[in-house]
């Protein structure tokens, strides 16, 4: 299920590739050693109430990053007590959003972005690492819709739902019209109830600048009258000019009756999956932090989005905290909202969904769950995992706590699988999307 790297280059140039990466690992380790010693390591930043660290800017950022592996033959993830795991849908490429029509078929996003512009010896490096982390390559730009025809919890009937996108990720589908959030923009396309693939054409409702953090997350409204998309920012800190993130680093709202599209939320570095809390029917995202600060500084985190906010990208972070790093606008720094729960550091957290009590056996209470893609710029590595975040009264309420683990080796060398998209899935299961491990796995009750 290993996706092999570099598809589109020569041999010589993927083993120049691998060669300088893991020379940049070299030197990366030998920074990580400097940067703990006579410390102890930062733990991670969690909850409603975060303390930070003090900002460390870094000269040499931290890159460590585990070589993609897979899964070995009937190996799988850790589920948590009272929970098991099966494979779903294995042999795809780079899986990473999941969307379940109304009819129980899954569809299965599969994309991945490709070498953007090398301007720099650290881009390089951060090319070559990716590479090695699969993390990189020649995307399928395609929606694979599966069925478990005969429910085993198994997707035995398979085939192309949508192809040739541009690195679609998310979907969302209202009344006959299904959404997909490609890299580029929302296109509508028509559907009719148990339609098992779409060959009409598409009809474009917004454009977004490609490029950079590049996937488009989609939810609709209730009322299937709006749509929400996220859309994530071009640089770390806008270090290549604002002109350039305009437009970015935002949530917008689009409205379907009459075919506008506005940001609703901005200051959102990298907002990926968006859920709605449906007793306050809030909008709820989870946000990639900015780099190059320290292991913990700032945290990712799960946040509500009020209509017009801004969250502090680039210039500040939790609390107000300004980035020196950035050109300052104390009036941008004075609006800024502070996020509602903090996730830890470098997490990844990507994959967004709303588990109600009761789903799986012993997670009593409603929650979100989020699926941890994991580190690369953090000295021990953080995330690889899928975690729930409980809620009360319409907000988190508690520590987050595993439900499933072990897509990294102990030794962090090595990933098995790293966890992106997450979706409630049919017969009380939870559907998790692993792009390095190929699988769709699902969760469920132990028998």
């Amino acid at each position: 299920m290993y996706l092999p790297l570099g598809a589109s280059t020569g041999e010589s140039s993927i083993s120049n590739a691998n060669l300088f990466s893991r020379i940049v690992a070299m030197i990366g380790g030998a920074a990580i050693l400097m940067r703990r010693w006579g410390k102890d390591t930062d733990q991670p930043v969690l909850g409603t109430e975060p303390v930070i660290p003090e900002a460390s800017p870094q000269g040499i950022p931290t890159l460590k990053m585990p070589t993609a592996q897979g899964w070995a033959e009937g190996d799988k993830p850790k589920a948590a007590d009272g929970l098991q795991v099966n494979m779903f849908a294995g042999d795809l490429i780079h899986p990473r959003w999941i969307h379940v029509l109304p009819n129980d078929d899954v569809l299965v996003a599969e994309a991945m972005p490709d070498t953007g512009p090398v301007k720099s010896a650290f881009d390089y490096a951060i090319v070559s690492t990716m590479k090695r982390a699969a993390a990189l390559g020649v995307s399928a730009n395609r929606i694979t819709r599966f069925r478990d025809t005969n429910g085993d919890g198994v997707g035995d009937e398979r085939n192309t739902f949508l192809e040739n996108q541009n690195k679609p990720f998310g979907m969302a589908l209202v009344n006959d019209t299904f959404y997909v959030g490609n890299t580029d923009g929302v296109v509508a396309f028509p559907y009719s109830e148990g339609d098992t693939r779409i060959n009409g054409e598409g009809r474009k409702l917004v454009d977004f600048k490609p490029g950079g953090h590049w996937t488009r997350s989609l939810i609709a409204s209730e009322d299937g009258k709006k749509l929400y998309a996220g859309v994530g920012s071009q640089s770390n800190i806008a270090e290549v000019g604002m002109e350039a993130e305009e437009g970015r680093a935002a949530i917008y709202e689009l409205d379907l009756e009459s075919g506008t599209s506005r940001i609703f939320a901005s200051g959102l570095r990298n907002p990926v999956g968006v859920a709605w809390e449906p007793n306050t029917n809030a909008l709820w995202t989870v946000v990639n932090e900015r780099d190059g600060l320290g292991d913990e500084v700032p945290p990712d985190y799960l946040t509500s989005v009020q209509e017009g906010g801004f969250y502090g990208w680039p210039y500040c972070y939790w609390h107000q905290t300004v980035d020196d790093r950035v050109p300052q606008n104390p009036e941008m720094v004075a609006k800024s909202i502070d996020p509602d729960y903090a996730l830890g550091g470098h997490t990844a957290s990507l994959g967004l969904c709303w588990m109600p009590a009761g789903t799986l056996p012993g997670f009593d209470t409603d929650g979100m769950v989020i699926g941890q893609h994991g580190s690369w710029n953090r000295s021990t590595l953080s995330g690889y995992k899928v975690v729930f975040v409980p809620f009360a009264d319409g907000k988190p309420n508690g520590p987050p706590r595993d439900i499933l683990s072990g897509f990294l080796a102990p030794d962090e060398k090595v990933s098995y699988g790293r966890p992106v998209g997450v979706a409630i899935g049919p017969n009380n299961s939870l559907l998790v999307a692993d792009d390095v491990g190929n699988v769709i796995w699902r969760v469920t009750g132990a028998d």
